[in-house]
């Protein structure tokens, strides 16, 4: 059977919120067609689905033991050594530990020696705070140390020109280990052309996930202490400012868009009730659908700060701590994937935009990736009734159900890598898309 792809212009949509199952049977012969309309002569999908099964009881207690030593951002010591002594026993791979500066980072090149496109792919493996491995790292991880190793075998295979880069990703929450190496130039250092990478969530298969994008900061208000019943007016209450700023939070979310969220909690409100607070802090978190709506909400959202200094009289401290930008799928390499997914049996319907019926609130430094580079994310369904972030998850991401449902993914982002890998009007066509949404977004 050959796998073909059309990537002629078909707007995705957000899928209404219904909660109806719109979901297309692609049939037993799922063609996809090239730009030009020319059919690709090569089938990588059996040879991906033998070598990833062929490697998949090996990969079963790598995920675990990832699992099992949940570490926190950039504390992933085992996960690093586990991937790392793994990767240096396949054949033709050169591996790098601790890359660009970061202690828990890696790269992985699988090189044909002959010039050509490069792909690559992003395991992330950092734990949360109390609750492990309640997002899946540990399944990320798998689906993509079986992507880089499968489409570098079918690179030798095939006889394809090219390299296949694996890229060992920590801190993805909250630590933005992706900036952090596409700040240090290890994309650029590799001339990478697209990137890919899977996420495990509870509701269905996605090809084309998007994320919001985020602002992380730290909010301190700094007063004067003065004696609460004696003598208040010798003071300036920080803690009124900081509440100030946060009633006007609360006000501005009436004339907020869909998609915006801000969110905060108070991490110092004084020390005693009959002092007028000298200190206060808090952070606070905003949210958009996209990067350029986040610029804007953000500005309104330093306003309400600025407002609770002014109102008191007390000084004002913003500290960025982190901010991710929104993942923008790529349609053309989301659509591979899709067909792919569904041949192996999966159900996503065509115009399906994003995990879950609707653009996901969350999200993730991949999103940075994704306007660097074309870049696809794909959502992969694993058997949890608890979401992401929730202790059931991280039981049900330690599951063989899960297992395997990452490797498909692995499967699905292998195939989808080398069809860019080996079709040059399929990866002119992704590029063109890319560089369009660069200029949209301002950022080209």
């Amino acid at each position: 059977m050959k796998i073909l792809l059309n990537i002629v212009d078909e707007d995705y949509v957000e899928v209404s919120t219904s909660g109806k199952d719109e979901a297309r049977d692609p049939g037993p012969e799922l063609d996809i067609f090239s730009p030009n309309g020319s059919s690709m002569q090569t089938d990588y999908l059996d040879f991906v689905s033998e070598y990833i099964e062929s490697i998949s009881e090996t990969l079963r207690p790598i995920s675990l033991k990832i699992h099992d030593n949940p570490e926190l951002n950039f504390e992933e010591f085992i996960a690093h050594e586990t991937l790392t002594k793994f990767m240096n026993t396949r054949k033709g791979w050169k591996v790098t530990q601790s890359a660009y500066g970061i202690k828990t980072a890696f790269t992985a090149v699988y090189d044909s020696g002959k010039k050509g496109p490069v792909i690559s792919y992003n395991a992330e493996y950092d734990a949360l705070r109390g609750i492990g491995h309640s997002c899946g790292h540990n399944l990320i991880a798998i689906a993509s140390v079986g992507a880089a190793l499968a489409a570098g075998a079918a690179m030798t295979k095939f006889g394809l020109s090219g390299k296949v880069v694996l890229f060992g990703t920590p801190a993805e929450e909250g630590g933005g280990g992706k900036i952090r190496l596409l700040n240090a130039g290890a994309y650029l250092d590799h001339k990478v052309d697209v990137n890919l990478i899977s996420h495990p969530g509870k509701l269905k298969d996605s090809a084309l996930v998007r994320t919001n994008a985020y602002v992380n900061t730290k909010i301190e208000y700094f007063g004067k202490e003065a004696h609460a019943a004696a003598a208040p007016w010798e003071g300036i209450n920080a803690l009124d400012a900081l509440i100030t700023a946060y009633n006007g939070l609360s006000v501005l979310r009436q004339q907020t868009m869909p998609g915006d969220i801000i969110q905060g909690y108070i991490t110092d409100g004084g020390i005693a009730p009959n002092i007028i607070h000298a200190y206060a802090a808090g952070i606070f978190v905003v949210r958009a659908k996209s990067k350029k709506r986040l610029e804007v909400l953000k500005k309104k959202v330093d306003k309400c700060f600025e407002a609770g200094a002014e109102a008191t009289g007390a000084k004002l401290k913003m500290t960025h701590i982190m901010g991710y930008d929104d993942h923008v799928p790529n349609k053309g390499m989301g659509k591979v994937c899709r067909a792919v997914m569904n041949r192996l049996g999966s159900n996503i319907p065509t115009e399906q935009f994003d995990l879950i019926e609707g653009a996901t609130q969350a999200s993730t430094d991949q999103g940075n990736i994704s306007y660097a580079m074309p870049s696809v994310s794909l959502s992969f369904k694993i058997d949890s009734v608890e979401g992401p972030h929730n202790p059931g998850f991280a039981e049900a991401a330690r599951t063989r159900e899960a297992h395997v449902a990452a490797l498909r993914a692995g499967k699905a982002l292998a195939v989808t890598g080398l069809e860019v890998l080996s079709d040059a009007e399929l990866l002119k066509a992704v590029k063109e898309e890319f560089e369009e949404m660069s200029k949209e977004q301002g950022t080209g």
